[in-house]
């Protein structure tokens, strides 16, 4: 089978704008994700989806002078997106790698590819919990979701709205006609309200702490080990866990689908 990396990213965020090119050591945050995503064993490609949108130029100039594989699509419908950049480049299995999640673990990534292509299951995703979803958990800044694009294709054929950018892996999670499974981090002590990803600028400057520290490349357990030293590095982004959460049911999806003949 076929498994790539897709990165959905674009550069018109409300909450931080073009924050895949701001920089950490020296290089943007979209070059230091995908350099990680490189160590992964099992990846074919990693492919940057972007929107066909003017506003994400600048992010595909760069991309291409970096020799960076990228794909243009639509800018609301992500699962549109992916599918349509699922069929170019002949992928069979996808693993789901958001832009801002720069910690992601290639471990992680690794076993979620291993376990899609060697079962019965469509989508894989990490969680709080073996039993369900969690959107707001920190151990999705380390694990990311697996997608079969079989599964792809279905939730495509039946959903409902075209607008999938917020909660579209609620369409796998929350419906009964894809398998799916659920993956935590084991023996390894996350600490309360803390956040793995860069949505906003107290995230950036989190980041470039914790980067500055360990360098581009390390595992969930040298970030979990830092924090356990260093605490203090997470103390201001108390106040944001809400906003997000807040944010994130506001522009929820409609995940619904069609009722199938």
């Amino acid at each position: 089978m076929n498994i790539d990396i897709f990165i959905p990213a674009r550069l018109d965020s409300e909450r931080l704008s073009k924050k895949h090119l701001k920089e950490i050591n020296g290089e943007p945050i979209i070059k230091i994700l995908v350099k990680r995503l490189e160590e992964s064993r099992l990846i074919r490609n990693v492919i940057v989806c972007t929107t066909d949108q003017k506003t994400d130029d600048e992010l595909v100039d760069f991309l291409k002078r970096e020799n960076i594989l990228v794909f243009r699509g639509d800018k609301k419908d992500i699962i549109h997106r992916f599918l349509k950049t699922a069929e170019y480049f002949q992928t069979d299995i996808i693993i789901d790698v958001e832009g801002d999640k720069i910690y992601t673990d290639t471990e992680y990534v690794d076993h979620i590819a291993n376990e899609l292509e060697n079962s019965d299951y469509e989508f894989i995703t990490g969680s709080s919990s073996k039993d369900n979803f969690d959107p707001s958990s920190s151990v999705h800044g380390f694990i990311p979701a697996g997608i079969k694009v079989s599964a792809l294709k279905k939730i495509f054929q039946f959903k409902k709205t075209d607008n999938t950018e917020t909660g579209y892996k609620e369409f796998f999670t929350s419906n009964p006609i894809i398998k799916k499974k659920f993956i935590t981090i084991e023996d390894i002590k996350i600490p309360n309200h803390s956040r793995f990803t860069i949505d906003y600028l107290e995230d950036y400057n989190c980041a470039k702490s914790i980067f500055a520290k360990l360098g581009n490349f390390f595992h969930v357990k040298d970030v979990i080990e830092l924090l356990e030293e260093q605490p203090e590095l997470m103390n201001n982004l108390q106040g944001i866990i809400k906003k997000w959460e807040q944010n994130y049911e506001k522009n929820m999806a409609d995940i619904s689908l069609n009722k199938r003949d």
